[in-house]
């Protein structure tokens, strides 16, 4: 009898061929398309409209879109693209309703940490909170031992543990995302992308016919419309948003601000200062209240701490250790020293300083290929 598996479905090219190559193999492949509430009222009408029950139990978005495959098409459209597939290789397909849970976990995590001067990392928390937890307790109510996923990386067993191991194909390598994924989580997760490239996948899909195929790819965050954050902060949590002072490397107040939640290290446009030079945010003081700018040379720092520890391919440390470390998706790798400083906190010394050390994004720590562990930044 074969395995039964679930396959999350959020309507792109890259979740669309990994449904193809679990059936290929011989999985017993169940589609499931989650529905983060972010498409509007009219979603419910349409579900209806395609033939699904809707009561409380159903709905899709590209929960995963900011790094897998991503969309710029309606939800609707994604629930239609989905089911497309679904129904062209033959397998069962699901949709479930996680907007409570999404609201919650995601949405307001995003917005509360950007109203405390951090710049929040809501792919990273997505991962292990919905897909990898909400979807993976519905995959084990439907009998299934396995959740797949589109992300390009490798889950593998190396002696007592499952570590996290970068895709083959280092362009769209999503490791950095994974790493706050449990033991218990990798135990069950399969993500066959992680020996492919993106070209052969897409070729996968052309081959098929299916009609996500040729499906453009974005970077922004799923529930964030056109990419304008402030904008989405300004709207949910206007009452909450408190202007303060600007102020220079000295201390002094050179403008104003509408908000800290609107501004992030490493920023320059939208200061609204008249310096005659460039100016870059190098710091936010949410107990003043403050945006600290100063030139860009200021941004460069060789140490951050960080907080929220979760160790993959080692069960911990207990003394200092070099290791590769990536302070955010984009940036490249470089060589750091590690210490503890207890179970959940490390302090970390870069060899060569780096540019905008942002509190609230992750830093995540590398051995080779495999994902030694991460964590939240905390400050420098």
């Amino acid at each position: 009898m074969a395995k039964r598996i679930v396959a999350a479905m959020s309507g792109g090219v890259d979740s669309s061929v990994t449904a193809y190559l679990l059936k290929k193999a011989g999985y017993e492949v169940i589609g499931i398309t989650m529905d983060t509430g972010t498409e509007g009222r009219h979603r419910d009408l349409h579900l209806q409209e395609a033939g699904y029950e809707v009561a409380g139990i159903t709905m899709d978005i590209p929960v995963m879109g900011c790094q897998i495959e991503g969309t710029d098409t309606c939800p609707s459209q994604v629930i239609e693209d989905a089911r497309d597939v679904a129904g062209k290789l033959g397998i069962e397909h699901h949709i479930i309703d996680c907007r409570a849970e999404f609201e919650q976990k995601i949405i307001s995590y995003f917005i509360d940490e950007y109203l405390r001067g951090c710049t929040p990392n809501p792919c990273v928390v997505c991962n292990s909170k919905i897909k990898f937890g909400l979807l993976l307790d519905r995959a084990r109510q439907l009998g299934a031992e396995y959740l797949a996923t589109g992300h390009y990386a490798r889950i593998e067993q190396q002696d007592a543990r499952f570590v996290i191991r970068k895709g083959i194909d280092l362009t769209k390598d999503q490791s950095y995302f994974l790493y706050r994924l449990t033991q218990e989580q990798l135990s069950q997760a399969i993500m066959p992308l992680g020996n492919y490239q993106k070209a052969d996948v897409r070729k996968i899909a052309t081959r098929l016919g299916l009609k996500t195929a040729d499906k453009p790819e974005s970077q922004e965050i799923c529930f964030i419309p056109q990419n304008n954050y402030q904008e989405f902060i300004r709207q949910r949590a206007l009452d909450r948003l408190v202007p303060g002072d600007i102020l220079n490397s000295d201390g002094i107040i050179i403008g104003r601000h509408e908000g800290i939640a609107f501004y992030t290290i490493g920023q320059r446009r939208g200061l609204r200062i008249a310096a005659g030079k460039p100016l870059y945010v190098i710091s936010i003081d949410p107990n003043k209240n403050a945006i600290i700018v100063g030139d860009k040379d200021l941004l460069y720092c060789k140490r951050l701490t960080a907080k929220a520890m979760n160790w993959v391919s080692v069960s911990g440390i207990t003394s200092g250790i070099e290791l590769m470390a990536r302070i955010r998706y984009l940036h490249k790798e470089v060589r750091a020293f590690v210490s503890p400083l207890n179970n959940d906190m490390v302090s970390v010394e870069f060899y060569e300083p780096q540019q905008a050390i942002t509190p609230g994004q992750s830093v995540v720590f590398y051995e080779n290929e495999n994902v030694v562990g991460g964590g939240i930044i905390g400050g420098n």
